[in-house]
């Protein structure tokens, strides 16, 4: 559940500190606590309800000066923070942890966990929601650890990104007990309003099918309108593509998106999504929100969890149905 919003509020806010953060060589400390409650209803099947915290995170970040065109950094960020229930405490987790160095000339260089090239380039309509309970995910396999990235400068408009994930045999993430080299490549072109971005997946570290992920991406920002288009595919497993539509008014925000997913495996499933989101800013630092989901497919959405295999764990779905919705009222916090 990545947070858009949150993301461009904490940069402004860390920047607009930095200075005595500088001063006094102390890191940036920034986070949120987010709270959602959330109902579900499978057509046919049952309907559930939850109040969840719904990603809350605590971070750290600092930078300085190596030499007058090159800055290092490093950040920490932790989440699942449990923050609804004290007893889910253990769930506590480092989502992103990295150190790098970067210039104006030089473009960045960094090592660690962090989202990916491919992510960052061109899955934005699945990362922009906030429950994201019925978001369509895009099938790659490059990880988020372990992580080499390189963003080039602009070059009249063009970027190149890339990333290498560093999976040895020795990793416990392995899954071959060989050394895996798995790779992400993209180019991103801004001019004007318009951004175009293409990326590449090489699934290199995968057990079985490792065909390449492509995802091709154009947003348009027209003042208060920005309208975003992806499509990605990967051969013998699914094509998913979407579209979104985000329009800003004051201090309201209001985004609708139709996303769909068509599979090339086992019995060639296809659902779609349709998404409503309308946010207010109560202020700098809070802001509220309520979103809609509707899904569709081919009998893809399960309920009442089995166990097959008598392990005592819950592993498979006794029904499925091929209509979903889900409804979502939100607030997030965040320094």
């Amino acid at each position: 559940m990545k947070k858009t919003l949150i993301a461009s509020a904490i940069a402004a806010a860390t920047f607009s500190g930095s200075v005595l953060a500088q001063e006094s060589n102390l890191p940036t400390v920034y986070g949120n606590i987010q709270y959602a409650a959330v109902w579900d209803n499978f057509d046919g099947g049952p309907s559930d309800f939850e109040h969840r915290d719904n990603g809350s995170t605590i971070g750290f970040m600092h930078d300085h000066m190596i030499t007058p065109d090159l800055e290092g950094f490093f950040k920490v960020e932790m989440d699942r923070l449990g923050a609804d229930d004290i007893e889910t405490r253990d769930s506590f987790r480092i989502d992103e942890a990295y150190i790098g160095v970067r210039g104006d000339n030089f473009g960045q260089f960094w090592v660690g966990s962090d989202d990916s090239t491919y992510e960052r380039a061109t899955t934005i309509i699945s990362e922009y929601y906030e429950a994201a309970d019925l978001s369509q995910s895009v099938s790659y396999t490059t990880g988020e650890g372990d992580l080499v990235q390189y963003m080039s400068p602009s070059f009249g408009g063009l970027s190149i990104w890339g990333a290498v994930e560093i999976n040895g045999d020795g990793d416990s993430q392995n899954t071959t007990g060989e050394n895996e080299f798995p790779w992400q490549l993209a180019a991103v072109y801004t001019t004007g309003m318009f951004e175009l971005a293409a990326a590449i997946d090489s699934n290199d570290n995968s057990v079985g099918e490792n065909e390449n992920t492509y995802g091709l991406r154009g947003t348009a920002n027209l003042d208060s309108l920005s309208l975003t288009a992806e499509y990605h595919t990967r051969k013998d497993v699914q094509d998913t593509y979407g579209v979104m539509g985000v329009y800003t008014l004051g201090a309201n925000r209001f985004a609708l998106s139709y996303e769909r997913t068509e599979e090339d495996f086992g019995d060639e499933l296809d659902y779609d999504t349709i998404t409503l989101q309308a946010l207010h800013n109560l202020s700098d630092n809070m802001y509220v929100y309520v979103e809609g989901y509707l899904g569709g497919g081919d009998n893809v959405y399960g309920y009442n969890a089995i166990d097959t295999d008598g392990d005592g764990e819950n592993d498979a779905f006794a029904d499925f149905t091929d209509e979903r919705s889900v409804a979502a009222v939100g607030a997030v916090y965040y320094f």
